[in-house]
């Protein structure tokens, strides 16, 4: 690497021992990756990915004191990612021992060590920089020393600003230095495109499944990717720009992507259009069979794959102000069609400082609270690595928080299959909590009970083998949803017998107007035993076609039957 005089001055130890250090890294850094000479850093600010104080971390903490106490600091002023750590999200008092004592035991240290390395504030903890709300945007062509994928992808590809995909450490370095080796997507040569990417949906693909599709493909390569216009138009409006934050830091997290290219939207795009493209770039072709694949193949790690839902966490990265007014609109309008009010998972949106006081000027600000949304700028990824959180059932829209911890993906438009709430007659009134056991067809109350009551089955196992449904699976204390009964005029007399020997389902659900044997056998039961079986009728054929066997159920007074 050729080095100007000052830069070799500074190798050879011109401003200290440390200083000479910090120049042998870059340096090093450099001609691993066959760089010719450093060029200045022209950004405004940097960023570092390093905001967490975790007690593992302290040969970086002693590191950076080395730089402080050598009276070595930022020429920028910089932005962190965001604190690990925030009172406002759910959190039992052991995960908070677990915060504050275990993993994050020196993060007033930490904080203290970043606001003396040249922080810009302490709003400034986001890993969306780069938005307008936060104040750290980069211009085109300016050479940035940033860390946080997410980030890079973002300045490289929509702003059209130049950095490599620095590792933390190093990005302070090089704005401490104030120069930084010129290679990868410093060069316009490696800002240009390995790969074609030919988008054939028939619907808008979802920006983090989409991104994690190319990411995966393309690894570390430069993606050029033709057929989103038809989705995000040609401008780079809110809307786009939102949609390819999430895209890209799916891209960069499910791969290694620090820079694509949109046709006719992103700059260098408009600007040299297919001329980025090298010659024998190799394509892939995208397609909603494609992406449904690549969702059906994330892991899911949670002991119960399909348990409930404890937290979900949407914001990594950290949400725009347009997001946060879009899913307050979603999450009313969701609402409102299942007949609830405020969200059945403990939910937290993730977002920078500035962009959440900005949010609370807005009308949807209440509105979010009113729906049981927590607002917070914390990173759900450092929250997530939280042990006890491996015990819990988290999901997210986020690709990225899905890829490093074990929060389940859902897709924006899976939202709504979270919790499902319909409405019916009330037969005999109650409240319940159960799983559901479903019978698509008839339930023929003689043939499913006789077996149990002559041979005293305590689990109460259905008997009728024309029900396959319910063959042999235990009835007592389930959430028995079904179309109607059938067979023989003892039914209700069964039903009867049933609940006066504390062996009935936990409810009986149906779909359609009760019909008479079942009617006799609940009211008999209700008023005549001491067994407590709310019976909710015309609960209509969507609740049946929805409904599976193992579901949580829970009955209202007012005959609301909540699915999860």
């Amino acid at each position: 690497m050729i080095l100007t005089p000052e830069q070799q001055a500074l190798l050879d130890g011109k401003e200290g021992e440390t200083m000479a250090k910090v120049m042998k890294t870059l340096v090093m850094y450099g001609e691993a990756f066959c760089a010719e000479r450093m060029v200045p850093v022209t950004g405004e600010y940097g960023h570092t990915v390093l905001s967490f104080g975790l007690g593992i971390m302290k040969p970086v903490q002693d590191l950076f004191q080395q730089l402080i106490d050598a009276g070595l600091v930022s020429k920028q002023k910089f932005t962190a990612d965001p604190r690990p750590m925030d009172p406002a999200v759910p959190k039992t008092l052991i995960d908070d021992l677990i915060f504050k004592k275990f993993m994050y035991s020196e993060q007033d240290r930490f904080e203290k060590q970043l606001r003396e390395l040249g922080l810009k504030d302490d709003d400034s903890y986001t890993c969306t920089s780069y938005l307008v709300q936060v104040g750290n945007t980069p211009k085109k062509g300016e050479v940035l020393s940033w860390a946080e994928s997410s980030a890079v992808v973002y300045a490289n590809s929509v702003l059209g600003a130049r950095c490599n995909r620095n590792s933390g450490i190093i990005e302070l370095m090089g704005s401490i230095a104030g120069f930084v080796p010129e290679f990868g997507f410093l060069t316009d040569e490696g800002r240009k495109a390995d790969w074609v990417i030919e988008v054939k949906c028939s619907k808008k693909p979802d920006a983090q499944l989409l991104g994690s599709a190319i990411g995966m493909k393309v690894m570390d390569e430069v993606p050029y990717v033709k057929g989103l216009n038809e989705w995000i138009g040609t401008e780079l409006n809110e809307d786009a720009c939102t949609y390819l934050k999430d895209f890209g830091a799916a891209t960069a997290s499910n791969g290694s992507v620090g820079l694509y290219h949109i046709a006719d939207l992103t700059p260098e795009a408009k600007e040299l259009g297919e001329s980025l493209i090298k010659e024998g770039a190799k394509t892939y072709v995208i397609t909603d069979a494609e992406l449904e694949t690549v969702k059906a193949a994330y892991p899911v790690i949670w002991k119960n794959p399909n348990g409930k839902p404890q937290l979900c966490f949407n914001g990594c990265p950290h949400m725009t102000l347009k997001q946060l007014e879009d899913w307050t609109e979603n999450i009313e309008k969701g609402l409102k069609k299942n007949g609830l009010k405020r969200v059945s998972v403990p939910t937290v949106f993730t977002a920078s400082v500035g962009v959440l006081e900005e949010f609370e000027k807005t009308p949807y600000a209440e509105k979010l609270k009113s729906f049981g949304v927590t607002t917070s700028p914390i990173c759900a990824l450092m929250y997530m690595n939280n042990p006890l959180c491996k015990k819990k059932n988290v999901i997210t829209s986020s690709n990225k928080l899905r890829t490093y911890t074990s929060a389940k993906f859902y897709s924006e438009e899976q939202g709504g299959e979270i919790m499902r709430s319909f409405k019916g007659r009330v037969v005999v009134p109650g409240t319940c909590e159960a799983e559901a056991l479903v019978s698509h067809g008839g339930f023929n109350t003689l043939a499913s009970y006789q077996s149990a009551m002559m041979f005293g089955d305590k689990e109460v196992k259905c008997g009728d083998q024309n029900n396959p449904d319910l063959y042999k699976k235990p009835m007592k204390g389930a959430a028995l949803c079904l179309p109607q009964t059938i067979g023989s005029t003892t039914g209700g007399m069964v039903l009867y017998v049933v609940c006066q020997a504390g062996t009935q389902p936990a409810c009986m659900l149906f779909s359609k107007q009760i019909d008479p044997l079942a009617a006799s056998g609940a009211i008999l039961g209700d008023v005549w035993t001491e067994a407590k079986m709310p019976v909710i009728d015309r609960l209509g054929d969507e609740f049946l076609d929805y409904v599976k066997t193992g579901m949580k159920i829970k009955v209202f007074e007012d005959g609301t039957v909540e699915v999860e």
